[in-house]
């Protein structure tokens, strides 16, 4: 059990705190409820681009990394479709150089052309480098289109177009740090050798003089219930084949998300899933296999992806992958195989919480989410998941019509 408090400033930035004293450590984390979910859609990677933009310096702080090195910290971040997230770990005397550095990018960015041309350059490039010369890094910039015709989910979080960030200028990075960096739109979590009481007056000094700058409304469009197969297919010049197949399936906060959960790891996670074993192992009609689902915090996907082994045509791949499919829907799995999986998740939920700077992001995860206590409950979300939600799943989910399916094909090959 992770016992945690949390308070609310008056500004609106939640804090949750967890107090360990058996570690000389402690580590923050602060989540922007911003991801590319809430971006323009003739404006994609916003989200993603300031997340390098906030290593740029703030007002009072030139270079972010240099005070907090001194310190003994170190720091890091990621962006997703939901969510941004900012987090660092240091010596637990030195915690309040965290909360400096923290609310004074929050305060006031350093906005300047330079920095803005500079992270701009280094956006693209990885743009360049992961989606566009890498094999297969297009994948997802395709999947996503199909899967999703309205939601924003439809592109993934390094941007639609490489040009959108090219062309971002300082107007726009103004209005969307001033919309969204915002304290009653952050849940900043801290954890490890430190208080309560001292957690508060730090909070207190460093971001409750922070204005409120409004209450951010979102206001997505839903995704249309999908009612009929799709399919693409694309030649590129990789050295073989892949299948990808992706349904439509639960968001993060709802029940039925736990047991699709489960579903991926029985069927695709790991040497002894079903599909790894039986169609890796035995019939070998794949080389590589794997199942899992997106976690997103609206409706999100459950992809199966897979390498046909050489010879093996395509279609008769994901043949195979639905005969599997159907063994599964028309049967319940065995108890001792959910509880494998369910053991797999015990161990995994453990493991993540074995070290401060896991349980700061995961509380401040499970707050931005809705629940912090997510942290103590969630395995007893997946360990009430029967068999029978399982096979329920199974048909409801990986149905037909849910389905968009991509066959990403290698130029001239044998099919």
């Amino acid at each position: 059990m992770i016992h945690f408090e949390k308070f609310t400033l008056n500004n609106g930035l939640r804090v949750v705190v967890h107090c360990d004293n058996s570690t000389p450590m402690a580590a923050m984390s602060i989540i922007y409820d911003v991801g590319s979910r809430d971006e323009d859609p003739e404006k994609t990677g916003f989200a993603h681009l300031f997340e390098h933009l906030m290593f740029g310096g703030s007002v009072n702080i030139p270079k972010y990394d240099e005070p907090l090195e001194k310190a003994g910290g170190i720091n890091n971040a990621y962006t997703s479709n939901d969510l941004t997230n900012y987090y660092l770990s240091l010596p637990a005397p030195n915690i309040e150089t965290g909360f400096w550095l923290e609310s004074d990018r929050l305060y006031q960015l350093a906005f300047s052309e330079k920095s803005l041309e500079v992270q701009r350059n280094v956006v693209t490039e990885e743009f360049r480098q992961t989606h566009l010369n890498q094999p297969y890094g297009d994948a997802w910039m395709l999947l996503r289109p199909l899967a999703y015709t309205i939601h924003p989910y439809r592109w993934p979080t390094i941007g639609k177009e490489i040009s959108h960030i090219q062309n971002a200028v300082m107007e726009d990075v103004r209005a969307f740090y001033n919309k969204y960096y915002n304290p009653n739109n952050a849940v900043l979590a801290v954890a490890g050798n430190v208080t309560t009481t001292l957690v508060q007056q730090l909070a207190e000094k460093w971001f409750a003089p922070i204005e409120n700058n409004g209450q951010h409304c979102r206001n997505l469009p839903a995704e249309p219930v999908q009612t009929e197969a799709r399919f693409l297919q694309v030649e590129r010049e990789v050295p073989a084949d892949m299948i990808y197949k992706a349904w439509k399936m639960h968001q993060r906060n709802d029940p039925g998300y736990y047991a699709a959960d489960l579903l991926s790891d029985i069927l695709g996670n790991g040497k002894s899933s079903r599909l790894f074993r039986r169609l890796v192992m035995e019939k070998k009609v794949f080389t590589e296999l794997e199942c899992y689902v997106t976690g997103s915090f609206d409706p999100g996907l459950f992809v199966i992806s897979g390498r046909p082994s050489e010879g093996v045509k395509i279609d008769d791949a994901e043949k195979a992958i639905l005969d599997e499919i159907s063994k599964l829907q028309d049967q319940k799995p065995e108890n001792g195989e959910l509880q494998k999986v369910k053991n797999k998740v015990e161990a995994h939920l453990k493991f993540s919480q074995m070290n401060v700077l896991n349980k700061a992001i995961n509380l401040a995860f499970g707050e931005i989410l809705g629940d912090a206590g997510l942290i103590n409950s969630e395995f007893e979300k997946y360990n009430a998941v029967t068999k029978e939600q399982i096979l329920q799943v199974a048909g409801e989910v990986l149905h037909p019509s849910k389905c968009s399916t991509m066959y990403y094909l290698a130029k001239n090959s044998n099919r």
